[in-house]
């Protein structure tokens, strides 16, 4: 319970840091871009001001050499300057305009941005002057935009290498336990051998030794599945089909009788690369959710179809059947309906189809109240 809570901690220092982060960069950046454009203001009025100088001077006047540089200088800032007396618009700075209506629209759009400059001969008002962004300031705008998509990248692959270490972890952590479960298995087990054999030397009646030594047998089986866990199996070419029919028999005999239990296999051999007690808990697992899906009575059916490179295993129920919603889900670690399950069965079958036996396994269909269809599908041989 500590351990989770640290974790969730952790989990909202590490959220509120990073927006923390983004709004205090955003913010400095506003402030830059609003520095940037008092400072166009201000280069804008010096211009202004020696343009101011100019007009009205004719050409053979004296020019302030300084006036002069002044206005040569400014190439980089759009303008547009309205002549009161004669109704004209005239641009500098600004290319690809056509027309008059173009150029009074740019001028609207540079006076909803900048308030525009006048230019007075006393208290004559003779032009005004209408400015834009330049070029630097235009590209700043997207500035912060990029800097939120590369902050936004970041976290999505922090978050990506978070979620996979945790799922590594839990990985693990339970290939540690199921390890250690096979190791506590088998001292018992090697008990209930010797118990076996002093039963036998007894004269005990052979039917009940016989299935002591199928319980044995089965549990010999469940330690080893555990102990696979966590190492890579090894894989035989093994026919598929009679691997199936190996699991049928073994679960058809132990399920209730109000379980109707078919099977279609096809006649000819289906060969894969194959670890048959892995693949046998995989179709147990299976089974064993379907049969709670059923609740304790309906139909379950295995069949196998082929094609030329894939073999498949299909096992139906009609049960009371999966959201589509929850299709990806339900071969998530810890994902269960049940009251009292621990959410692993179909997580360990996904795991043993797709890492150990380079195969596939999903919901295939189903129909709220009439039932799931899962699927594992695997190289042919």
């Amino acid at each position: 319970m500590i351990f989770n809570e640290e974790r969730k901690f952790t989990r909202w220092f590490i959220i509120i840091s990073s927006l923390s982060i983004i709004i205090l960069f955003l913010w400095n950046i506003a402030i830059f871009f609003n520095r940037i454009k008092q400072e166009e203001r201000n280069k804008m009025e010096i211009w202004v001001s020696a343009y101011s100088e100019i007009v009205g001077k004719s050409i053979d006047d004296d020019f302030s050499e300084l006036a002069l540089t002044v206005l040569e200088r400014n190439t980089t800032t759009p303008m547009i300057f309205y002549t009161v007396k004669s109704g004209a618009y005239d641009a500098r700075n600004i290319s690809d305009i056509n027309s008059d209506d173009e150029i009074k629209q740019l001028a609207k759009e540079f006076e909803s941005e900048y308030e525009p400059i006048p230019i007075t001969d006393g208290d004559e008002l003779l032009m005004v002057v209408y400015y834009g962004n330049s070029n630097l300031l235009n590209n700043l705008k997207y500035f912060p935009i990029g800097i939120f998509v590369i902050v936004f990248l970041f976290l999505a692959i922090l978050y990506y290498f978070y979620s996979t270490a945790k799922e590594h972890e839990q990985s693990k952590l339970w290939a540690g336990m199921a390890k250690e479960t096979a190791h506590q298995i088998g001292t018992p087990l090697s008990s209930l051998v010797g118990w076996a054999e002093i039963l036998r030397s007894e004269k005990v009646n052979p039917s009940y030794i016989a299935e002591i030594e199928k319980d044995i047998s089965r549990l010999r089986v469940i330690t080893e599945r555990f102990s696979k866990i966590g190492s890579l199996p090894t894989l035989e070419k093994t026919n598929l089909v009679e691997a199936t029919q190996h699991s049928y028999d073994y679960l058809s005999s132990r399920t209730s009788k109000l379980i109707n239990f078919s099977l279609q296999l096809p006649k000819e051999e289906i060969i894969v690369n194959l670890n048959e007690q892995l693949f046998s808990w995989t179709v147990e697992n299976l089974v064993k959710n379907a049969i709670d899906a059923l609740r304790g009575k309906g139909d379950i059916n295995i069949d196998i179809t082929q094609d030329s490179k894939y073999a498949y295993v299909h096992i139906s129920d009609t049960g009371k059947g999966i959201a589509k919603a929850n299709f990806k889900k339900v071969f998530q670690p810890g994902y269960t309906t049940k009251k009292r399950g621990w959410g692993l069965g179909l997580s360990l079958a996904r795991r043993i189809m797709e890492e150990y036996h380079e195969g596939k396994i999903r919901v295939l269909k189903s129909e709220a109240n009439q039932g799931t269809t899962f699927e594992i599908q695997l190289k042919k041989a």
